[in-house]
Order: structure tokens, then C-alpha cells, then sequence
């Protein structure tokens, strides 16, 4: 990675947590969900457990990227955690590697907290599987939806 990107995180930059509120809520939330992202980063510095994890990506001082672990991702398959949520990229840094440094680091810290397995959630196909996730079936959202659920192993 270019030395003039960073990946931090938000249990060891809590001084960041207006900016990262803001750009969580401005890549995923609605005009519904604002509050989700605003009381689960909010929880974060001080949860005594080692989920949730938020984590952005900076080019400088801006932040050009951002994902979570979580426990579920509101999605059926509760025998499964931790989950990688809210990945993305803007658009002008897509296409750089950065998205996948993200979830290498995301991966190592997961396994430096003890965890053997990293899930998601996506529509997408053919992504994740290039950063060593494995389709593992279908999940079910509150909302009616469902989508495909990845797992990759991290203890190689």
C-alpha cells in the first residue's frame, strides 16, 4: 500500500469519531437508519468485548474507504461471526488493491482477536472470492431479502 495511505481504526483514533460517523452514514444509512451507524460507532471505544471493529481507509487526511466486524450483519445465519459489513471504496480509488488491503487487515485483526472464520454478506459475485472467501450458502434479512454468504478461513 502507498505510504500515503492509512487504515485506522476506530477503538485507537476515538478523536475521529465525528468524521467517521459522517462517512458511514453517508456511504450505507438512510434517512432511517442514521442512528444505527451513530449509536454502534459510538459504543465501540468503550464495548469491553472485541466486537464490533470499525475501521476506514485514509489517502492523507481524507477517508476514502471504510468496512466493520460485527456480530451479524442482519442476516439469518446467526451460527456464523464475526462479519465483514460496509466495505467500500470511492469510486475514484477503485480498482487500486485497496479495497482488498482493507480486508487483509481487516482478516489479520480478526485472527489477532482470536477468531478463526471471517463471513459476509453480498449480492456480489466473483469479488470475494479473489480475497479467499468461499461461497457458503444463502442468508435471510429481516426485510424479505436474502443474499449470498461467503466464509474464508483465517488460520492459514
Amino acid at each position: 500500500m502507498s505510504s500515503h495511505y492509512a487504515i485506522r481504526s476506530l477503538r485507537d483514533h476515538p478523536e475521529q469519531m465525528e468524521a467517521v460517523i459522517a462517512y458511514f452514514q453517508q456511504q450505507w444509512a438512510s434517512e432511517e437508519s442514521m442512528m444505527v451507524y451513530d449509536d454502534a460507532l459510538r459504543r465501540t471505544p468503550g464495548a469491553k468485548n472485541p466486537l464490533p471493529q470499525w475501521y476506514w481507509l485514509q489517502d492523507g487526511e481524507r477517508i476514502i474507504g471504510c468496512a466493520g466486524l460485527i456480530t451479524n450483519d442482519f442476516i439469518s445465519r446467526g451460527e456464523l461471526y464475526p462479519w465483514l459489513c460496509a466495505l467500500y471504496i470511492e469510486p475514484a480509488y477503485r480498482r487500486q488493491g485497496l479495497a482488498r488491503r482493507l480486508i487483509e487487515h481487516i482478516a489479520q485483526h480478526t485472527k489477532q482477536l482470536g477468531f478463526t472464520q471471517l463471513h459476509l454478506c453480498t449480492d456480489m459475485d466473483g469479488f470475494y472470492e479473489q480475497a479467499g472467501f468461499s461461497f457458503n450458502g444463502l442468508g435471510y434479512h429481516p426485510w424479505g431479502e436474502f443474499s449470498r454468504v461467503y466464509s474464508r478461513e483465517l488460520n492459514t
